[in-house]
């Protein structure tokens, strides 16, 4: 096993979340014999869907396999087979595209009657309940979405009616309802946990480890009782009303009795017993040391958690704050370890959007006695000490950004009785003009010296200034700069999301190499068909708590990155669970901003180590995948900042992010891609981000108060987003945007678009791509080192027959070529092809030049050989042509292009 299963293997333990153990039903003991209930035993889902899931792997453990490896347990066969027989007749549904799959399969029913035979054969019975949500899907309130499918609660009364161990796994993405856990004697949260789940989830299973996953979000007792979901799924705007009280900080401090399991927690096989050993307070910041002993009878984890409970003052304030945790190592029965978590006291401060304090526009500790908790849930606290602040502290002076120019409603605590209650307040209006805010500080243009021979290199070796580098680019120049490719584009690593940088013939000979970003965060996309590593998802890792094993799962996955030639990942993917549902959470890590920047800045450094980066998303505020591109994220500024940017802040500030995607949907009315105040004032201005931003693909952009379209890359340079993801021909605006356009007209200048192409070559000359790498294949082994011209395979003419006879078409394969197309056009494509097959057999292959694809569906033709054809437009210029087998069995002979049309039929 190399490191990197490893890793994924230990993170998939670490991040299993077991939440109930009646009767210590877990671990499973050596000698006992289980009973696998639940179809998705079949299938497990190592990820939620869409470009932060779709990684091709070797191979994806099972939870049944993983139990089959592991020592001294066995999995009674008879049902498994049983399970087996059924889906021949009720096959697994993949859904019909992008976003397509049901949330979950069908179940078999389970009788009376099987159920017993199993419990007779068996020690206990485990019940798999899976779901699937993801990109541009949310979960829905339905059953077989947040709730169990009529299917699922049938099968787990039967279960539970005849044994008398019943253990419940949840193999998802998101939080689910709970009111079932009275069903059985154990339930445990594994997620989605990559390709090695199911050994991992075998791990947790058979006590090989125990678990010491702790939740990273509240499970409220009814969805009902989520403040967030009075404003969610609107198709155009969502009001934030609850503010800053996400999760734990609207439970614990309005609706404790509403919380079925906190946030924090988590059970072990073993038990732990903690002590405070020291409470340090300086100036700047606070320390708390404890010791944490292993009270049971097997080896195990524990995490600490420091809460703040800050004085309630003019601002209000939840009950409790996350400021700190640390996770023990292995801790045999008896052990002890101490552990010191430090506090920065600025980690307190809070953002005062209304003046409240006297100090608008700033972070401040109010006066008052702040009280320090620790314990192993933000529940399960005690007060270990606290501190005093005598007058008010301003943390930091800032500008008053992104205010709403609506009427807006903000929840406010208010005493009453000695409770706190929310109360409902008005949501301070913007009193800047943003217009003018963009217009005085234009930075002033690099006057244009034409070629003065200067390259990139030259910059990064010190040689010349980037100004001086930058004045030999030309208005086109700049244009096309800020212009991605993809997907798939052939200037890149095969199959991988975008390029960006030197992207043209002229900009290639100023030395700017083209950079290459792929799919994340769960592992690296490639839909040319090339493997990688699908790690576990983002909910699991933050449920580690862990951050060192964070680094180092990443750290493997930088060395991954950089084999296959790529400059970032996109990923990690740093949104709050504002709501259960959002569709995208299992890409994401918590409802708690603290953790999500821990988090996040331990994967960054671990991917560092390589000299790649991760492309941190979705920036900010994407809480909902319906209507995505369409719909405004509404809120203060104070929930913005303390909220929802806080994670983004920490990554920048502690794992030295480099490179950043802002997301689809608006914040008070402006798109994030063409956000000024999001992309320059706050996360250049303030945060000293020195990186790329780059857009989501094919995203909008808006002026205030005008409709957002995908061509209005103006906003986006003047913003400071970078980069416009994607199109399909930088150089010809295949976009049709109007960069061009505007800087002739003035609403765009040179100095604007100069600055984003600084920040675009400072991140490639600090980037692998600026050094000669050589190509790898589509396996990613090394391409040899011909010349580029006599790399291409073949040259497709007006007229062309391609001899292809000899490739290996197995289910699942691809085979890539490299070819010169002449000219383009729409060209008749015809496959000859020929099968040993019978004449019921399907066998489709797939022929694909960039974005133009066509699927020939072949039958058995008992090794005659026959022809399809079907229209395919092509790109003039080098690219990449991919054959891909659905199927096996089909000898395929020759492919012949003939041009029929000047035209491209897109």
């Amino acid at each position: 096993m190399t490191r990197m299963q490893e890793l994924c293997r230990a993170a998939g333990t670490e991040g299993a979340v077991l939440l109930k153990n009646a009767n210590q039903a877990l671990p499973i003991q050596k000698g006992e014999v289980v009973s696998v209930f639940g179809r998705i035993q079949l299938n497990y889902y190592k990820s939620g869907t869409g470009s932060g899931g779709l990684v091709n792997v070797d191979y994806v453990v099972d939870i049944p396999d993983g139990l089959r490896a592991a020592e001294g347990i066995a999995i009674n066969e008879e049902l498994y087979q049983t399970y087996q027989e059924w889906e021949i007749s009720h096959p697994f549904d993949k859904g019909k595209g992008w976003a397509q799959e049901p949330f979950c399969q069908e179940e078999m029913e389970v009788s009376d009657e099987l159920a017993q035979q199993a419990a007779e054969k068996s020690d206990l019975a485990l019940v798999i309940i899976g779901r699937l949500a993801g990109e541009d899907r949310d979960s829905e309130a339905v059953k077989g979405s947040y709730y169990l499918s009529d299917g699922e609660e049938a099968m787990l009364r039967t279960v539970r009616a005849h044994f008398n161990r019943v253990v419940v796994l949840l193999n998802v993405g998101n939080l689910q309802d709970m009111s079932w856990d009275h069903l059985c004697d154990a339930v445990m949260y594994v997620w989605q946990g990559g390709q090695e789940g199911g050994n991992s989830v075998a791990d947790v299973l058979t006590g090989k480890v125990s678990p010491s996953g702790k939740l990273s979000d509240t499970i409220a007792l009814s969805l009902d009782d989520v403040p967030a979901m009075k404003n969610f799924g609107d198709p155009d705007k969502n009001a934030y009303e609850e503010d800053i009280y996400v999760g734990y900080r609207w439970f614990e401090t309005f609706a404790p009795e509403k919380v079925k399991y906190p946030f924090g927690f988590g059970l072990s096989y073993t038990t732990f017993a903690w002590k405070l050993v020291s409470f340090q307070e300086t100036v700047d910041d606070f320390s708390v040391t404890v010791a944490v002993e292993n009270t049971g009878s097997v080896p195990g984890k524990e995490v600490i958690q420091v809460y703040a409970g800050i004085p309630q003052g003019k601002l209000g304030q939840p009950s409790k704050v996350l400021c700190g945790f640390a996770k023990t190592n292995v801790l045999q029965p008896g052990q002890e370890q101490e552990m010191t978590v430090t506090v920065p006291k600025n980690v307190l401060a809070s953002y005062d959007d209304s003046g409240v304090t006297g100090h608008r526009s700033c972070r401040v500790l109010e006066a008052g006695e702040y009280l320090i908790y620790a314990g192993t849930s933000v529940r399960d606290t005690q007060i270990v000490s606290q501190f005093v602040v005598d007058e008010l502290k301003i943390v930091e002076t800032l500008t008053e950004c992104m205010t709403p120019k609506i009427p807006l409603q903000r929840l406010h605590p208010k005493m009453v009785d000695g409770k706190l209650m929310p109360e409902m307040e008005v949501v301070p209006q913007r009193t800047y003009d943003l217009m003018e805010r963009i217009a005085s500080r234009r930075p002033a243009d690099i006057p244009f010296q034409g070629d003065l021979g200067i390259k990139l290199k030259d910059v990064k070796d010190g040689k010349h200034t980037m100004d001086e580098f930058l004045s030999q680019l030309t208005d086109e120049d700049l244009a096309c700069i800020v212009r991605g490719e993809g997907m798939c584009s052939p200037k890149v690593t095969l199959g991988t999301a975008g390029a960006f940088g030197g992207l043209t013939p002229h900009l290639k000979e100023l030395g700017i190499p083209a950079g290459c970003c792929a799919d994340g965060p769960s592992g690296i996309r490639m839909d040319c068909g090339t493997r990688a590593t699908s790690v576990p998802s983002g909910t699991l890792l933050a449920c580690t708590f862990n951050e060192e094993l964070n680094e180092a799962l990443f750290e493997e996955m930088g060395a991954e990155v950089n084999k296959n030639r790529i400059d970032t990942l996109l990923g990690p993917g740093i949104n709050i669970h504002r709501s259960p549902l959002n569709g995208r959470n299992f890409e994401y890590f918590s409802e708690d901003p603290f953790l999500t920047g821990k988090m996040a800045a331990a994967q960054l450094r671990g991917m560092h180590k390589h000299g790649v980066t991760g492309t941190i998303k979705h920036f900010c505020a994407n809480n909902q995948e319906y209507r995505r591109t369409f719909i405004s994220s509404d809120m203060s500024e104070r929930a913005l900042r303390d909220i929802y940017l806080r994670g983004f802040e920490m990554a920048v500030k502690e794992g030295d992010a480099r490179s950043i995607m802002t997301s689809y949907n608006a914040i008070n009315g402006i798109w994030a891609a063409g956000n000024y105040d999001l992309c320059t004032t706050i996360l250049r201005g303030e945060w000293g981000f020195t990186g790329i931003v780059m857009t989501d693909w094919w995203a909008k952009m808006n002026d205030e108060d005008e409709e957002a379209t995908v061509k209005n890359t103006k906003a986006m340079v003047r913003a400071q987003n970078d980069l416009f993801m994607v199109t399909v021909d930088a150089l010809k605006n295949t976009q049709d945007d109007n960069t061009a356009e505007s800087l002739a007209n003035g609403t765009l200048t040179r100095g604007e678009l100069q600055r984003s192409a600084a920040n675009i070559c400072r991140f490639l000359m600090n980037s692998p791509c600026i050094e000669e790498r050589k190509k790898t294949n589509v396996d990613g082994g090394e391409e040899d080192d011909r010349p580029a011209e006599e790399k291409l395979d073949f040259v497709i003419h007006e007229d062309t027959v391609l001899d292809v006879r000899g490739i290996e078409g197995t289910r699942g394969t691809s085979t890539i070529y490299t070819v010169l197309t002449i000219k383009e056009g729409t060209y008749e494509l015809t496959v000859k092809a020929s099968s040993e097959a019978g004449g019921v057999a399907q066998i489709p292959v797939t022929i694909s030049m960039r974005h133009h694809t066509a699927t020939f569906s072949f039958v058995g033709t008992g090794g005659e050989t026959v022809e399809k054809t079907s229209k395919i437009s092509l790109d003039q210029g080098k690219e990449y042509l991919k054959i891909y087998f659905g199927q096996s069995g089909l000898d395929l002979q020759e492919l012949h292009f003939h041009k029929i049309s000047d035209k491209k039929e897109d």
